[in-house]
């Protein structure tokens, strides 16, 4: 990079992101720079105008570093995710323009995605740790009297080419794998629970709750933060980071046709619930 440009006050959790041990440290990150942004803010002067430039002359590419708000979910992690996100459209000028503007600002789930909007969902599958060429492979079984073992290879290879080829079944890490899930379908971009408490209700289901179950969910607790529903299954629902995309592989008649037909179903499941006997056949 030609040059990178950072807020005049960044959290804890980011600072703690360039650290192994934080409690052990003496917790130096940034305060040359924080000195140097809040000087020139004094002086009435515009921060790393300098550096601003410089980008805005040189650079064709610009993104933006961001970071998760980690505390806002009770997982026991302090230290906050970091990644660049690229910003896309419009001259580089206007583009440094719009990151500075964002600067210590939260960016909503709601400002980037909207509902019935198809995403691509990246994640890492759950972990299984070391295994054998059966289970990893599917490779079958020797014979039951077999020498030395029998949930094994027969033959790695022959005596020439003499290394074993990138083709042969080995054993090793089982799950925990980068896995892009793709072309999933947002139903609903819920509220936190303070701007919204009923944040679960549709307009086909006017009970007032919100969307934690009673009892939490499993393994999780409650949700307090906005949310995405989404269709399908995503990956690491409890392990690292899932990151939402664009999709890459939509088509755009598909992706009306899709939704005029998800409006269609929810149409038909009201006009049968408010005729009893209706109601009475489609459940029977």
């Amino acid at each position: 990079a030609l040059t990178t440009v950072w807020a005049g006050h960044l959290s804890e959790e980011v600072k703690r992101r360039f650290y192994k041990a934080w409690h052990k440290s003496k917790q130096k990150a940034f305060t040359k720079y924080q000195k140097r942004w809040s000087d020139a803010s004094k002086a009435s002067e515009s921060p790393m105008a300098a550096e601003i430039e410089r980008a805005k002359k040189y650079c064709q590419v610009i993104r933006a570093v961001c970071h998760t708000q980690v505390s806002k979910v009770k997982i026991g992690q302090k230290k906050a995710h970091i990644k660049e996100i690229q910003v896309n459209g419009g001259t580089t000028a206007a583009k440094v323009d719009f990151v500075t503007g964002l600067f210590e600002q939260e960016v909503k789930v709601a400002d980037v995605f909207s509902q019935d909007e198809m995403i691509d969902v990246i994640g890492a599958t759950k972990g299984k740790g070391f295994n054998g060429v059966v289970t990893r492979w599917g490779v079958t079984r020797l014979a039951r009297k077999s020498h030395r073992g029998l949930r094994k290879v027969a033959c790695i290879g022959s005596w020439h080419p003499a290394r074993v080829q990138f083709q042969v079944p080995r054993s090793g890490q089982r799950g925990y794998h980068h896995r892009t899930e793709i072309n999933k379908k947002i139903y609903r971009i819920g509220k936190a629970v303070k701007d919204d408490p009923n944040n679960a209700m549709t307009e086909n289901d006017l009970t007032e709750k919100g969307i934690t179950p009673i009892g939490g969910f499993s393994h999780y607790g409650e949700v307090n933060e906005d949310w995405v529903m989404v269709k399908g299954v995503v990956d690491s629902e409890d392990l690292s980071l899932n990151i939402f995309c664009e999709t890459l592989q939509q088509n755009e008649i598909l992706r009306v046709v899709k939704k005029n037909l998800e409006d269609k179903r929810l149409e038909m499941f009201a006009e049968i619930a408010e005729k009893k006997d209706d109601y009475k056949k489609f459940y029977e």
